[in-house]
């Protein structure tokens, strides 16, 4: 899978993404990363990327001209018409979900902005995704499409060397995922908990389960609406919710 980075940090899209599980799997093949500086697209003596806004204001816009020329030369270097990535805290909030979909692309394009923003001119022209990292402002598009990145390439075949991993790890069934443990049995006082030690594997699924829902009520309850449950899971839901509303109406 391709991934090419507009931006005007080049260095920092790349230090990030060359390292650790991202780093190794670009290596072996699996993965390609590139950062197409924006700057190297101007048509201005000075590099300059950003001009006032019209109709006034504060701040800086990026311009339209250099980095739909850096959309251009990525286009024709793949030979066709990429997904192209927003990053923008108008975007819809990226998910897991939106993730597995993106995976399944062979190459996708994110766009970083900064200042007070992209010329709208050429968002309408090349952008055919609007994604957010969350409910707040960043100083650019840099962290949040290699955060992106980073998840969308954990779902791409043969980059995890356990492939479990990507599949039963937190949100698998919209579920967060439950505790884990390794060496010494003991710490400070806290045990392992027996279940794990019992190398009954049954047991050992049905009780990750189930401390997948309860750690799923207690830290991300709007999860479950659209929780993929068992019959005796859901029943086992609906037990911890009304334990939950008899602790509550006896506090009050």
């Amino acid at each position: 899978m391709n991934f090419h980075v507009m931006t005007l940090f080049p260095e920092m899209v790349m230090n990030g993404l060359n390292t650790s599980i991202l780093g190794r799997a670009a290596a072996r093949g699996l993965l390609s990363f590139e950062a197409i500086n924006i700057r190297d697209y101007t048509l201005e003596r000075h590099g300059q990327v950003d001009d006032y806004p019209y109709g006034g204001g504060a701040g800086m816009v990026m311009q339209a001209e250099p980095i739909y020329r850096a959309y251009e030369a990525v286009r024709e270097k793949i030979g066709h018409s990429p997904r192209v990535i927003y990053m923008t805290p108008q975007g819809q909030v990226f998910n897991q979900k939106i993730a597995e979909e993106l995976s399944r692309e062979d190459d996708l394009v994110f766009l970083c902005g900064h200042y007070e923003g992209v010329d709208e001119r050429v968002l309408e022209l090349i952008a055919t995704d609007y994604l957010s990292a969350g409910d707040y402002v960043l100083t650019g598009g840099e962290l949040p499409a290699m955060m992106m990145i980073d998840c969308i390439s954990r779902l791409v075949p043969g980059v995890l060397n356990n492939q479990v991993s990507a599949e039963f790890e937190s949100f698998h069934d919209n579920l967060l995922e439950y505790p884990q443990y390794t060496r010494p049995e003991e710490f400070m006082g806290k045990k392992v908990p027996d279940i794990l030690l019992s190398g009954h594997h049954a047991n050992v699924e049905k009780w990750r389960r189930e401390q997948s829902i309860i750690r799923t009520l207690k830290r991300r309850p709007e999860l479950l609406e659209n929780a993929e449950l068992s019959k005796k899971e859901q029943q086992f839901l609906e037990r911890l919710m009304e334990e939950e509303k008899e602790e509550q109406h006896g506090q009050s």
